[in-house]
């Protein structure tokens, strides 16, 4: 099968471009909500059942040794070894930069201000299943290191070979500076994390991708704990111009696609382009492995397309209504639309600021929403793993000039014990 090329936007809007909502898949949240119970109930001795159930093994130990880690790292070869400390030199080189800080403002009716606080402990989901990801575990790491959380835990499933995670996960767990690495995956991991077992310590916040299962299980645990989103699986939305190269963007589009469940999507207002991008994408999927070319082809013939717009700006408007994860310009000159994007995790501008290099070592984090939650929520950064909390310390001269307003309103309210305390001090 081929990637579908559509002309008409109504059908493309109602296919492609649109989403079924997290909550309308009931088959996954009865699923995962018995996972959650089942592991609220039943601690150390449930996750190992799971694992047994899920990933097809009992993992040796719940929690991995830290000399393990330091064996993987010492077993990668030296040139995986330098991009992994690549990618996190460059992470923290870009996360740095959005810090906050803590401010007081005093004057002559006291001080107010507020105090930008870590969370102490955090803990971080590294999928594991058809491709270990040693990058979404750096990606994390490295944001909430920087916002300086104490505690990092990681997660991440036990290989059906020796029980244990990846091993290239183990060693990105020890260049990125975590601190406890568990052998639990799946909905059960997020569980865990949230709740805590005999094991694996409670967390203030889980963070990190993972497939319908493990964003369900951390929709379901919101409240418990806290989250850094709903990151699901990968999505790409390519807006191209005549003069893109139909290698770039069949190369951008499967670069995707081989991802599980993944979506891939070029709008373009040139025909002759979306038909050479069809040719070049066969001609690409050729020269894949097999397994690789067989989730991509599967993904640009069930989630993919090609949209043919009548002009740049409806693409705008198009990619604004989906809100991509991943919105890529292969534009002349890309720059001046800048303005127009309104909802994306991430925007890549021009062929060589592919989405790609933001899967490793562009220096934000990967770990952008998806599903559509790109209307409101942000990628994973700093922020993500601190919290405010608000200074007052006002004196008398405050009081007298805004007390009379706190008593009002409190009677207007109907809280009279509230206006009480205010009244009790504006008499002396």
């Amino acid at each position: 099968m081929h990637i579908p090329i559509l002309t008409d936007l109504k059908v493309a809007q109602e296919t492609v471009l649109r989403r079924a909502a997290l909550d309308e898949d009931t088959a996954t949240t009865t699923a995962v909500a018995a996972i959650i119970a089942e592991v609220r109930k039943g601690g150390d001795a449930a996750l190992r059942q799971l694992s047994a159930r899920f990933d097809g093994v009992v993992p040796p130990m719940l929690e991995v040794p830290q000399t393990y880690w330091a064996q993987a790292v010492d077993a990668l070869p030296n040139d995986l070894r330098t991009a992994l400390e690549v990618a996190t030199d460059e992470l923290r080189r870009f996360h740095a930069r959005q810090a906050r800080n803590s401010w007081v403002d005093v004057g002559v009716e006291g001080t107010r201000g507020q105090l930008v606080v870590p969370l102490q402990r955090v803990g971080i989901y590294v999928p594991g299943g058809v491709a270990p990801l040693p990058s979404s575990l750096i990606h994390a790491a490295i944001p909430a290191r920087v916002a300086g959380v104490e505690e990092l835990i990681v997660c991440s499933p036990p290989q059906r070979e020796h029980g244990l995670p990846a091993a290239v996960v183990l060693a990105a767990a020890q260049i990125a500076g975590v601190d406890r690495v568990f052998a639990v995956g799946g909905a059960q991991a997020i569980a865990a994390m949230a709740y805590g077992s005999e094991t694996i310590p409670r967390v203030d916040k889980v963070a990190g991708p993972g497939n319908r299962f493990v964003i369900q299980a951390k929709r379901l645990v919101y409240g418990s704990v806290g989250i850094e989103s709903l990151p699901g699986p990968t999505e790409t939305l390519l807006i191209a111009d005549a003069a893109a190269d139909p290698r770039y963007v069949a190369a951008d589009l499967l670069a995707q696609a081989e991802h599980v469940e993944a979506s891939a999507i070029l709008l373009t207002p040139s025909t002759a382009l979306a038909h050479a991008v069809v040719a070049e994408i066969e001609r690409q999927l050729n020269l894949l492995p097999e397994l690789n070319a067989r989730a991509a082809r599967e993904t640009v013939s069930s989630r993919g397309a090609i949209v043919i717009v009548p002009d740049i700006a409806t693409a705008f408007t198009l990619a604004n209504e989906y809100g991509p994860e991943h919105l890529c310009l292969l534009l002349a000159d890309p720059w001046p639309y800048v303005g127009l994007v309104r909802n994306a995790g991430g925007v890549f501008l021009g062929e060589h600021s592919f989405e790609v290099l933001g899967d490793y070592c562009a220096g934000p984090s990967h770990i952008m929403p998806t599903e559509g939650t790109a209307r409101y929520a942000s990628p994973v950064n700093v922020d993500d793993f601190r919290k405010v909390i608000s200074l007052v310390g006002l004196n008398a001269a405050a009081l007298a000039r805004i007390g009379p307003a706190a008593q009002r309103i409190a009677e207007a309210e109907g809280l009279y014990a509230h206006a009480a305390a205010v009244r009790a001090r504006l008499e002396g």
